[in-house]
């Protein structure tokens, strides 16, 4: 029996694509990389064309990146997947499930609604409501509703001066007119990536920072360590990442003086994190997993 086609949509040349394109290729002896910047729909045909492939071949697909950061354009580009499950090819995760993670502002209406513990957050377009809750959280982080690793957040802190205040929300608002605001949280230098594949938890990571920069991402110079949460901590991860059938995810989550939070699930869960925290190479895990699936 023949092995599967399965492709990997990502960015062709970076680490976590091609390793996961490695696995895929030791798995059934062929590697698909597709770039989805050059990936056109045929309605008329009802193709997904990939220069000379049809997409709507392929037994499967693993997304691992959908673009180098996240826009409202890699909406557009998750849609272009719905047509090739409606083609019969399984994607993984499903193409709803990343839409559903991949707006911030989705992801946290899901959460809040299930009761998962976040940070107090508000979502507003109007700067004078920004104002004023800059000044009952003491200090906020101003996050883009589509973002990565921390790009485009600020951070906005009461006891500037209000013409500075003024001028940070005011900026921000320009680039993104429905602002989304969090209490900026007092962490312990730390915060945890829960992995999880299929549904099943493998095992967590910290992201540790290193300097002064206020969040952990190895973006801004932090470094990937192992950890141990406790059972209370994965109960909530496991809760929060089932709210959104996905395949392969991470819930992002810290520590504060009321108990863990989440802060995300990631619509495409990271491979170094548990490579060099955990120990895991999550890649051979998962296409063992989508080759389970597709059986």
């Amino acid at each position: 029996m023949a092995s599967p086609a399965i492709g990997v949509v990502g960015l062709p040349g970076k680490w976590s694509t091609e390793t996961l394109a490695d696995a895929v290729e030791a798995g059934t002896g062929a590697r698909h990389v597709i770039d989805m910047a050059e990936v056109a729909l045929d309605l008329a045909g009802k193709r997904l064309l990939y220069r000379d492939q049809d997409l709507c071949t392929l037994d499967a697909i693993i997304v691992k990146k959908i673009s180098r950061e996240y826009s409202p354009n890699s909406i557009d580009r998750l849609e272009l997947l719905r047509v090739a499950e409606a083609n019969g090819v399984r994607v993984f995760s499903p193409a709803l499930s990343m839409l559903r993670l991949i707006d911030r502002l989705s992801c946290t209406a899901t959460m809040a609604n299930a009761g998962i513990p976040m940070p107090p957050t508000l979502i507003t377009e109007d700067t004078g409501q920004a104002e004023s809750v800059v000044q009952q959280y003491g200090s906020a982080v101003f996050k883009p509703l589509f973002s990565t690793k921390a790009r485009g957040m600020i951070v906005v802190n009461a006891n500037d001066p209000t013409p500075v205040r003024h001028q940070q929300i005011t900026e921000f608002h320009k680039q993104h007119p429905m602002m989304y605001i969090q209490k900026k949280m007092q962490l312990p230098g730390q915060d945890l990536g829960m992995v999880f594949l299929g549904g099943e938890y493998l095992g967590a990571y910290a992201r540790v920072s290193e300097g002064n920069s206020w969040n952990t991402t190895i973006h801004h110079g932090g470094r990937y360590a192992a950890a141990e949460p406790d059972s209370s901590w994965i109960e909530i991860a496991q809760h929060a990442q089932s709210l959104f059938n996905m395949d392969y995810t991470t819930v992002d989550m810290a520590e504060t003086e009321d108990g863990p939070i989440v802060f995300e699930v990631s619509a495409f869960g990271g491979f170094r994190g548990a490579k060099e925290g955990l120990g895991i190479n999550v890649a051979d895990r998962y296409v063992e997993y989508v080759l389970e699936q597709l059986a």
